[in-house]
C-alpha cells in the first residue's frame, strides 16, 4: 500500500510561487507514473503534470512554462514548484500515484494512490 503525504499548499499572490511536495511511503516512488491533478469548486478533477515510468513529464497547456514536476529519489518525494501564479490557479492540489502501465497519464483513474490534497489560493 502506498501513503501520499502532501504538503506546500497556501495563500500567495499572483505572479508569485509555491513549491508544493508529495512524500510517499510503502513503495518507491521511481517505480510509480506521479502525477499533480487540481479541482476547483464546482468543477472536475483537472490533470496538471505527470511524470511517466520512463521519467518523461507532461503538463496541461494553460501550466507549461509556469509549473514544474520533479522528483527526489533518495527523499522519495515529487514536487509540483507553481511560477507565475495566477487566480485560475487557486484550487485543491492532489498528488498521485499509478502502479498500473500503460494507462493515460492524464486521466485520474489512471492513479490508484492520492493524497489528502493540499489548499493552493492565488489572489488578484
Amino acid at each position: 500500500q502506498v501513503q501520499l503525504v502532501e504538503s506546500g499548499g497556501g495563500l500567495v499572490q499572483a505572479g508569485g510561487s509555491l513549491r508544493l511536495s508529495c512524500a510517499a511511503s510503502g513503495r518507491t516512488f521511481s517505480t510509480l507514473r506521479g502525477g499533480w491533478f487540481r479541482q476547483a469548486p464546482g468543477k472536475e478533477r483537472q490533470f496538471v503534470a505527470a511524470i511517466s515510468f520512463r521519467g518523461i513529464l507532461f503538463y496541461e497547456d494553460s501550466v507549461k512554462g509556469r509549473f514544474t514536476i520533479s522528483r527526489d529519489n533518495a527523499k522519495n518525494t515529487q514536487y509540483l514548484q507553481m511560477n507565475s501564479l495566477k487566480p485560475e490557479d487557486t484550487a485543491v492540489y492532489y498528488c498521485a500515484a499509478g502502479s498500473v502501465r500503460f494507462l493515460d497519464y492524464n486521466t485520474p483513474t489512471s492513479y490508484n494512490y492520492w493524497g489528502q490534497g493540499t489548499q493552493v489560493t492565488v489572489s488578484s
